[in-house]
């Protein structure tokens, strides 16, 4: 399939980002390599949106660090980059508006390139062309062929697509929209129910097509929490996070024991709403 058939994707990454690490930067290109390698998909970019300080995690330190970390730990890549609209927001933002956002961000620059992009016309056609370019409407102009709008897709671990099973974590009609409206690039280990979760819920059941599961087979079991662990106990992290990363957690001496406890007590943002809002799609 030639590339201009393909669907282009942009992968986003949301979490806590606390800190980045290799693992979260892995995760990136086995998507890519799993949904170039379908012959159907072509991914032209990654986002690595972490989370705002009202998510009210315990442990969750300033975004304002997270983001920096981020920004180091792709400072080479030629197709990761962090975006800070979700860090910068005042209040918490569910990961289907954040979806939204950057799916009607890049609707709207595609209205511009097609705005802005020359019309080609063979000699003495540019009368007629002037003639009929006063004949569309702006509306018309500044709509863009849903095919040239890259999709944009929910890259996440087996870990998140369990949490929709959490009461009162998600609300059901984002579900819905993440799986329906957008899809998932779900990254698996060998041994995970991934399937029978899927399987087990109406909802992903559902739409189950689109929903990608990614086995990792060269197994990698970082994670930020291990990472804090092993900081504030002064045991190294070389080699598990990216070097730039261990520096500036080491410059601003950001993880500890007291870190640790930051949100101690307090609800995470989205148990904080009304159980009416949210809803379990597990079946019974």
């Amino acid at each position: 399939m030639e590339n201009s058939e393909k669907t282009e994707v942009v992968l986003l990454a949301c979490g806590s980002f606390n800190p980045i690490t290799n693992m979260h930067l892995r995760l990136f290109e086995l998507a890519k390599d799993y949904l170039n390698g379908t012959g159907k998909y072509r991914v032209i970019k990654g986002i690595i949106s972490p989370v705002g300080d009202a998510y009210k995690k315990k442990g969750l330190i300033s975004a304002h660090h997270r983001v920096i970390m981020a920004e180091l730990a792709t400072k080479n890549s030629e197709w990761v980059e962090v975006d800070t609209w979700e860090s910068l927001q005042k209040e918490w933002v569910e990961t289907a508006k954040v979806l939204r956002h950057h799916q009607e961000k890049l609707e709207a620059g595609s209205c511009d390139h097609q705005r802005d992009a020359p019309m080609q016309a063979r000699p003495g056609q540019k009368r007629k062309w002037a003639e009929q370019r006063q004949d569309i409407s702006p509306k018309k102009l500044l709509e863009p062929k849903p095919k040239d709008v890259p999709k944009v897709k929910l890259l996440c671990g087996a870990d998140l697509l369990e949490s929709f099973a959490v009461p009162n974590l998600w609300k059901s009609e984002d579900i819905t929209q993440i799986v329906g409206d957008y899809g998932l690039i779900c990254i698996t280990r060998a041994g995970n129910d991934a399937q029978k979760f899927i399987y087990e819920s109406d909802t992903l059941w559902k739409h189950r097509n689109n929903i990608h599961l990614v086995n990792e087979w060269v197994t990698n079991d970082i994670s930020s929490t291990k990472i804090r662990r092993a900081l504030r106990r002064g045991q190294s992290v070389r080699y598990l996070v990216p070097d730039l990363v261990r520096e500036y957690i080491e410059k601003h001496d950001l993880y500890s024991y007291e870190s640790e406890e930051k949100n101690a007590g307090v609800i995470l943002a989205p148990l904080q709403r009304k159980p009416a809002d949210t809803n379990s799609n597990r079946t019974a």
